[in-house]
């Protein structure tokens, strides 16, 4: 069955293509093409829909499975930034580097070397059969150090409770069980195989 990602994250996409193994898992944009969607939503869950939404649309197919993942990370010290602009934290166009190190630099703006945060995935779903929304959180603490070059984003400034290593240094089977996305992503499956069962 066919899994239509709303992301052209790369990171997402290999990680949500490791946990769907039996889907035949594509990225939109490799179906249409529709530029830069635009998230105007003020919430994970809403930005995820309005990704799941307009790739449903246009696919124009009543029969497609989308899925989208909206997800990112809130920072106690700097207010609950960078929470949804997490993916332009430093700007339209900024990757991954450039966003750590503008919140790197904002806590040591603050005078601080690390601080309360929290990941949250929301996981959109649109099928014919209605939409679905479902979360995922994983708390922690970042730090003002990059330590570590695995995993994406933040990864390497975040560290979960109950380590004391960052997700960047962490083995990916870990960060796998714990992620916050993995926790949203094994929802989605409950989802997805209810679906499949059904159009069976």
């Amino acid at each position: 069955m066919k899994l239509v990602l709303a992301t052209a994250n790369r990171g997402k996409i290999r990680e949500i293509r490791e946990r769907f193994e039996g889907f035949d898992v594509v990225p939109f944009s490799d179906l249409v093409d529709l530029g830069d969607i635009v998230e105007d939503g003020t919430t994970f869950a809403q930005n995820a829909m309005i990704k799941a939404r307009t790739v449903f649309d246009a696919l124009n197919d009543p029969d497609a499975i989308v899925l989208s993942d909206d997800s990112g990370i809130s920072v106690d010290a700097l207010g609950g930034a960078p929470g949804i602009y997490s993916a332009r934290y430093a700007g339209k166009g900024a990757g991954d580097r450039e966003n750590l190190d503008k919140l790197v630099r904002a806590l040591q703006e603050k005078g601080l070397h690390e601080s309360r945060a929290f990941y949250t995935a929301a996981i959109g779903i649109v099928v014919r059969e209605g939409e679905y929304t479902m979360h995922g959180w994983m708390h922690g603490r970042v730090v003002d150090t990059p330590r570590g070059d695995g995993g994406f984003g933040y990864d390497p400034v975040f560290i979960p409770d109950g380590f004391d290593r960052t997700l960047g240094e962490l083995d990916p089977a870990i960060k796998q069980e714990i992620s916050h996305r993995s926790k949203a992503l094994a929802l989605a499956r409950v989802v997805l195989h209810s679906i499949a069962s059904h159009r069976a």
